[in-house]
């Protein structure tokens, strides 16, 4: 498996993006190789936050010119991960039947996206 900081390049930041964080949902460019699974994994591991949903989209790069000479920019891809803001310990049943609560450490939030909330 990839390192988390090669599959997440950098915060994508709009305005669509920045009032898309009010809900839980921060985008990013990541590597054009990457799947879901591993965005939502360097995502948890980067950040410290729990993962509900992740979008991709991917974009093929603008043909250009400079004078005489084309050539392509190139393709890249955006993800929009939607967090947990309000994450809650988890319970569940032991062997004797006793019920066991575990809290896990998320944030709820992304404070190192770089864009105001």
């Amino acid at each position: 498996m990839r390192a988390a900081e090669d599959i997440i390049k950098r915060p994508y930041i709009t305005e669509k993006s920045n009032a898309e964080i009010a809900n839980g949902k921060y985008t990013f460019i990541v590597d054009v190789k990457a799947t879901k699974t591993e965005i939502r994994h360097a995502v948890e591991k980067l950040f410290q936050v729990k993962v509900l949903q992740v979008n991709t989209v991917k974009y093929e790069g603008k043909q250009k010119r400079m004078g005489v000479h084309e050539g392509n920019r190139p393709d890249w891809k955006k993800a929009v991960v939607k967090i947990d803001t309000d994450p809650k310990p988890v319970t569940y049943l032991t062997d004797g039947g006793k019920t066991t609560t575990t809290t896990k450490k998320y944030k709820s939030s992304i404070e190192e996206f770089g864009a105001a909330q």
